[in-house]
């Protein structure tokens, strides 16, 4: 019997790309799954997740704004699958996405699985998302370069639950870096290990749009506090795209299979967006 694993996804507010990535986990083709949709305390997202009954999703609401870290720690309380994978609600996944991540994962042995991405700048168009730029995101997997420049896409990972029971919950303090934070953690004392696939759509705005990525200033402090639980030194708060130029992060440029067809995502809920 395949192994249930729990997607857990915090969301606020974005109803059509909360659509969107339900549609994505609609289509694939490993069906065990369990999705939790943790509402960061915004508007109801039921008539979302209703259009999709195929899916067993479970919706958890927060009383006040926490902000996405809390929210995805409030989503552990509820996993109850095997295998973790988290993802943001602007975020897809290929069809055959979650069923190479668990045969990958359970291909060795390790605790941790992360893939390649494509990096996509969507823009609405007739109440769907399609792609106004694609940046392929493969890195080699080198654990000292990991703590200069995390290459780590946390959207589409997927790991034991067990994790948790030795390293506890996401931190909360690094809030932007939770997810460097969190790879790090599990390095130390876990097998990790790139999937050579490019199974996530990673929604990033090259103009910073909400992305919390563009909040340079921001997350200055954050940086600051990662590097020091870490002993990573000094850090560069740059923009993204400006980072990914670096020579020795061009450096670790690497192959990967491309999945996507470029094809749009239309949700069930799209109807109701083109209207409204």
């Amino acid at each position: 019997m395949s192994s249930l694993v729990s997607v857990i996804t915090p969301t606020y507010n974005r109803p059509g790309e909360l659509g969107e990535l339900l549609e994505s986990l609609s289509r694939q083709t490993y069906k065990q799954l369990q999705i939790i949709i943790v509402n960061d305390n915004g508007n109801p997202v039921e008539p979302v997740c209703g259009l999709y009954p195929e899916l067993d999703i479970r919706v958890v609401g927060l009383e006040s704004n926490g902000k996405h870290v809390k929210a995805r720690n409030r989503a552990l309380e509820h996993a109850t699958g095997r295998y973790i994978m988290p993802c943001d609600d602007d975020d897809l996944l290929v069809p055959t996405h979650i069923e190479t991540m668990v045969r990958e994962l359970e291909a060795d042995g390790c605790d941790l699985a992360y893939s390649d991405a494509e990096i996509v700048d969507f823009r609405w168009k007739d109440g769907v998302r399609v792609p106004e730029s694609r940046l392929l995101f493969a890195y080699d997997h080198d654990l000292a370069a990991m703590r200069k420049f995390s290459t780590f896409v946390p959207s589409g990972s997927l790991y034991r639950r067990s994790v948790h029971e030795a390293i506890g919950p996401f931190d909360e303090d690094v809030y932007h870096y939770w997810d460097w934070d969190f790879f790090l953690r599990v390095s130390a004392g876990h097998q990790v290990k790139r999937v050579v696939s490019a199974g996530v759509l990673y929604a990033f705005s090259q103009s910073g749009g909400t992305n919390l990525s563009g909040q340079l200033e921001e997350m200055h402090p954050y940086l600051n506090k990662l590097s020091a639980k870490h002993g990573l030194g000094e850090l560069p708060t740059k923009n993204f795209f400006l980072l990914l130029e670096e020579p020795d992060i061009v450096s670790r440029k690497a192959d990967t299979a491309v999945l996507w067809d470029g094809s749009p995502f239309r949700s069930r809920y799209s109807p109701r967006l083109v209207q409204g």
